[in-house]
């Protein structure tokens, strides 16, 4: 065997004549599209062309594995999201010269496989679709093309070869706009994988017998696009049955993005129509354009740095404190049935907790336990669940009214109406059962901490873990400390939370503690709006084409107006007996006259939507107008849009400066997968850092600048806090 070390790509070939190109970098822990890597895989792929032109009947075929545990990590994002507009030249150059190694190694005129030994995601899937065949070992980890959640696009040929591999319609709608992650069974029949063995032992050996058994087989070296005849699957737009239907694209990707300006699906769709109607390396250059806009783009900065570095260190365990050992819960107690009990009684049985589910009767407990029956039937009918799977679920949840069934709980999870007085008897009754140190935590959504745990004998274990609804969809828990909360609380409600597959974030007390006080901003100023005068209709578009899930008064009907008065008095009730003065929101006479009117939202049948008898939407109140009359004049679109995206941004910022949050990730990921903000932004705080202004500025000061004329116009609600005036004058970022 000769070997020659290229740094991040080796050359090993061996006495079988099958040349292994070993993707390796001596400077990380996992392989990225980096310059080292262009380097060596252009000198690897030269060497190759080389030896075959040499001596071709000597070389058999062409294996691409990796040392490392995963496969190819994808591109280097960090220094991707240092890029600038003046850069675009220059990454497209290297974009080229990149892609064409790969276009070269799967027109070498031999069999190239590639050995998946683990994560395969975004560039690492590209270098597979580059070889003739791809062989994958069995397991847990992730294979795809998720670059559109990044807010980016597969360029490094990903659109331009799925395209040709499935065609535009099925490689637009199951691989490039959604962007999903695939197991490795999953990964092979979606087509991404053409094999599948069952160990690490077995992945070379696959490769090589392959190519052995391929030897001499034209069809083995080339890829399907550069053979005589190829048709692209479905037709390309220029075949009348596709071009009738290309129209509905872009009209389908709108409704699923509700208008909002995502960039990254519309350069995939651009680049995947215009693409399919030219050869292969002119589209891949197409490709490759569509790909640089994104990059030199702020909306790629704010995805990547929320959902890839964000959400990254929270994974990673960023808030977990230091020298405590790792705690795995058994058995958790679950006070309340309603709808968030019931959530948290699933979510925990799922993942293999123990769950006694009280109620003040057995009644309500088993109807808390049917909500998982609910969900696991449908679950079985669509074949994503067995019935043996489901029983198993199902068998842990334990309803009962009795608190003696909660002996040998290590964790109490409370989800009772949101009342001191009901939560301090629940605890008074449960804690001399429960486990002498089980975690005691409240789902409670406003109610300090502090206050709660005034009511149990040790305090120092008592914690706040407030789940979101519905809670078996909902990524988020929101973990809130005490005053007397000590770390060990902490770290075991982030076990917990780890252990049931949910995303962390951990805050200081406060009534409302982060993502409840800041939602409540949104919440607030559509109502204000409304009574502004402002049409309803383009309140709620204001809201979704920014990117929000849904429009305020539509969540507004959701969390219903009774519950929002019956915060509202006990804050002000709260901030008059700390001797504070209650400062009046416009909002309130909405949220009052809709209560009147008996229209508090959708639980009620009636609120600022119709429903019909099975609680079904069905669209504005006809007589909205009446109560809140829409004004001749109406505000500017992009205001209404600002008012939204500013006031809950500019509330985050207070929330730090109070030191209610702790870290600017713990914002940035809490605000979107709590509480709705829209992602193509970052995060609350990480909106501001990539403001962009109307002149083309971008950053804090512009932000700072924009909120003082919001402020002027509407209210100093807008008005920056002391700690963004100091970011801006010191040219700083919240990070």
């Amino acid at each position: 065997m000769t070997e020659a070390t290229t740094e991040a790509v080796r050359y090993e070939r061996g006495d079988d004549g099958i040349v292994n190109l070993i993707l390796d970098d001596p400077n990380q822990s996992a392989n990225t599209m980096n310059e080292a890597y262009g380097d060596s895989m252009e000198r690897a792929v030269d060497r190759l062309a080389d030896d075959i032109a040499a001596e071709s009947d000597a070389i058999v075929g062409v294996v691409v594995s990796s040392a490392k545990k995963t496969f190819f990590a994808g591109g280097d994002l960090k220094l991707m999201t240092q890029a600038v507009p003046a850069d675009a030249p220059a990454i497209f150059e290297n974009v080229e010269r990149m892609k064409a190694t790969l276009r070269k190694l799967e027109t070498i005129g031999k069999p190239v496989v590639a050995a998946i030994n683990g994560a395969a995601l975004g560039g690492g899937l590209e270098i597979g679709l580059a070889c003739h065949h791809r062989i994958a070992v069995d397991g847990g980890y992730e294979i795809g093309l998720p670059e559109v959640t990044l807010g980016l696009l597969p360029g490094g040929g990903g659109v331009t070869r799925t395209v040709r591999m499935f065609g535009i319609q099925d490689a637009l709608m199951n691989v490039l706009l959604q962007g999903p992650r695939l197991k490795p069974a999953r990964a092979k029949d979606a087509g991404l994988i053409d094999e599948i063995v069952a160990t690490q032992d077995e992945l070379i050996p696959a490769a090589k017998a392959w190519i052995r058994a391929n030897s001499g087989n034209e069809e083995a070296c080339t890829q399907p696009w550069d053979r005589k005849g190829y048709r692209m699957p479905g037709g390309t737009p220029s075949n009348p049955k596709l071009a009738q239907f290309l129209p509905a694209f872009p009209s389908n990707l709108r409704k699923q993005i509700k208008g909002a300006p995502y960039r990254a699906p519309k350069n995939i769709m651009s680049a995947a129509v215009e693409g399919a109607q030219v050869d292969f390396d002119t589209a891949s250059r197409i490709e490759s354009r569509y790909l640089v806009d994104l990059i030199v783009g702020q909306q790629f900065k704010n995805m990547t740095q929320a959902f890839f570095f964000d959400l990254g260190a929270i994974n990673a365990g960023g808030s977990r404190p230091a020298g405590i050992e790792p705690k795995k819960f058994v058995k958790v107690a679950v006070l309340g049935a309603g709808m968030m009990g019931a959530g948290i009684a699933f979510v925990s049985a799922k993942n293999g907790i123990e769950v006694v589910l009280k109620d003040v009767s057995l009644e309500a407990a088993e109807r808390g336990k049917a909500y998982s029956q609910k969900i696991l039937d449908k679950q079985r009918e669509k074949g994503r669940v067995t019935q043996e799977k489901r029983d198993e679920i199902l068998g842990r949840i334990t309803p009962t009214a009795d608190y003696a069934d909660l002996a040998g709980c290590d964790l109490v999870v409370e989800a009772v109406f949101e009342s001191v007085d009901l939560k301090h008897s629940v605890f008074a009754e449960l804690e001399p059962i429960v486990n002498a140190d089980a975690l005691l935590g409240s789902n409670t959504s406003t109610l300090p901490i502090t206050s709660l745990a005034e009511g149990v004998k040790r305090p120092e274990d008592f914690i706040g873990i407030h789940f979101f609804s519905p809670v078996d969809k909902m990524p988020l828990v929101e973990i809130i400390a005490g005053a007397k909360t000590n770390d060990a609380a902490i770290a075991g409600a982030l076990d917990y939370v780890k252990q049931i597959k949910k995303t962390p974030i951990v805050v200081n007390d406060s009534r409302g503690f982060f993502t409840s006080r800041v939602i409540g901003t949104f919440v607030n100023e559509g109502l204000a709006m409304l009574a502004e005068g402002v049409n309803p209709v383009s309140l709620e578009r204001a809201a979704t084409t920014s990117g929000f899930p849904v429009g305020t008064l539509q969540l507004s009907d959701e969390l219903n107006l009774e519950l929002m008065k019956k915060i509202r008095v006990a804050t002000q009730s709260a901030v008059e007996a700390d001797g504070g003065t209650w400062v009046t929101h416009p909002s309130e006479t909405v949220i009052d006259t809709m209560i009147e009117l008996g229209r508090s939202g959708r639980l009620k049948g009636a609120g600022f939507f119709d429903y019909d008898e099975t609680g079904k939407r069905q669209g504005l109140w006809s007589s909205l107008a009446e109560q809140f009359p829409v004004a001749s004049e109406q505000p500017d679109f992009k205001d209404i849009q600002d008012r939204f995206l500013f006031i809950m941004s500019v509330e985050t910022v207070r929330c730090l400066e109070e030191d209610v949050l702790r870290t600017v990730a713990d914002a940035n990921i809490g605000s979107i997968f709590g509480i709705g903000f829209p992602p193509l932004y970052g995060g609350a705080l990480q909106y501001i850092n990539g403001y962009e202004a109307a002149d083309g500025r971008i950053g804090i000061e512009a932000f700072t600048e924009r909120a003082e004329e919001l402020a002027a116009t509407y209210g100093d609600r807008f008005a920056p806090p002391a700690l963004l005036l100091d970011k801006a004058k010191n040219g700083e970022k919240f990070q």
